[in-house]
């Protein structure tokens, strides 16, 4: 079973912390964050560096339903 990661360009600020946390998933390209790969395998720190993010750019999901950020 695998996680979809996304990162929504408009509302990401480009903080950091998710590619600080996870840079095999998260890269900084310019002002914003991009997914370096979108299927990922279960991880707590995919969801930690959603739950991280000060926009609330970041979604997981998982068989469509979105497990991160977490409540």
């Amino acid at each position: 079973m695998s996680w979809k990661v996304d990162v929504d360009g408009d509302t990401c600020i480009g903080s950091g912390m998710c590619a600080a946390l996870k840079p095999e998933v998260f890269a900084l390209d310019g002002a914003t964050a991009t997914v370096v790969t979108e299927e990922v395998e279960p991880d707590e720190t995919v969801l930690d560096a959603a739950d991280s993010c000060p926009a609330m750019a970041i979604e997981v999901t998982e068989k469509g339903e979105v497990i991160g950020p977490r409540p």
